[in-house]
């Protein structure tokens, strides 16, 4: 499993809840924090559900 680095880029204000859900379960609370984590096959979901939020690089 390849390491993850997640940026929040964008605000989640007027997005639907689910996709607040996802971003507080990624542990992305505010604009440019970042989260490294284990490229797991949910986590690559959760990404794949928010990706217009966030920045993902491959580390």
């Amino acid at each position: 499993m390849a390491k993850l680095k997640i940026t929040q880029k964008r605000s989640v204000i007027g997005r639907p809840a689910r996709q607040k859900a996802t971003m507080e379960a990624l542990g992305l609370r505010k604009i440019n924090a970042t989260v490294e984590v284990e490229g797991t096959p949910q986590v690559l979901g959760m990404v794949r559900k928010v990706s217009h939020l966030v920045e993902v690089v491959e580390l």
